[in-house]
């Protein structure tokens, strides 16, 4: 059989493989469509193989948040050169993912994405990773907020809860929500209260603060280790920290007076940071 221009076309169109790795498989298959895809499908697995012991630290993240603000999702794709990040193909690639990013559960990959990875692989030729991913819904009352910052390199979600439905509308809550992720990007925060910092965390931190202050009488050691913990948590707690817009207000004081000013009591419930190719 004939292998054509338009059959060649259509299959690389159907695959984004090479022009050159699409003839040859029309040639080895006889023009036989479904099982030239199949030969060039496992071509893609051998090079997603070939290259699994590569980096792939660049990439984009992106964001998901639906109409309702009620589901968010954030998911990191991955690749090894900031070329590729830069290839339109690579970036439609990311936007179909972010579009179904609804669909994944926290860290698991909805079915038919790693086929989708591969078949990236295969078209660009180099490794390409989904990396994570995480999905939230609402709990109680409230909001989800997202930032994408440097084009993807970061990316954030913030949930903010409050009492009144209305409030989640009201411009106010939804102006405190936005600066809430940009402060999350630009400072990032280890965690959201200091009720959740290791305690071997703390007790390395009074070591520090101790041998600092040796020679000192017991009763001032305690009273300044009191303060320099405080300072502490002010640095890695994310409502303890000063807002990066106004530094003098902490994150508590600027979502207490934002829910005096809309007559809501509002809190911080979670956020998420991710950092491209960062822990």
């Amino acid at each position: 059989m004939a292998i054509t221009t338009s059959m060649i076309k259509e299959l690389r169109d159907a695959t984004s493989m090479g022009i050159n790795d699409c003839k040859k498989a029309l040639e080895e298959t006889g023009g036989d469509f479904d099982a030239a895809v199949k030969i060039l499908r496992e071509k893609g697995a051998a090079i997603a193989t070939k290259r699994a012991s590569k980096e792939a630290n660049e990439g984009m993240i992106a964001a998901n948040i639906s109409d309702d603000a009620q589901q968010g999702a954030l998911i990191e794709i991955n690749c090894e050169t900031d070329f590729v990040t830069r290839n339109e193909a690579f970036q439609a690639f990311v936007e179909e993912l972010r579009q179904e990013a609804l669909n994944f559960e926290t860290d698991q990959m909805a079915e038919g994405v790693n086929q989708k990875v591969e078949d990236q692989m295969a078209s660009i030729g180099e490794k390409i990773q989904f990396r994570r991913n995480v999905k939230w819904a609402v709990e109680g009352t409230g909001a989800i907020t997202s930032y994408i910052h440097m084009g993807g390199k970061v990316g954030v979600l913030v949930e903010v809860g409050c009492e009144k439905a209305e409030s989640i509308n009201n411009p106010v809550f939804q102006e405190l929500s936005k600066d809430l992720t940009l402060h999350v990007a630009a400072a990032a925060p280890q965690y959201l209260t200091r009720d959740e910092v290791p305690a071997d965390l703390i007790e390395e931190e009074k070591d520090i603060a101790r041998k600092q202050l040796e020679g000192k009488p017991a009763n001032i050691i305690d009273n300044i280790l009191v303060g320099k913990i405080n300072k502490f948590f002010a640095q890695i707690c994310f409502v303890e920290q000063g807002f990066v817009k106004e530094d003098k207000t902490s994150i508590t004081e600027l979502v207490e007076a934002k829910g005096k000013e809309i007559g809501d009591t509002l809190t911080v419930k979670r956020y998420v940071r991710f950092q491209l190719g960062g822990a």
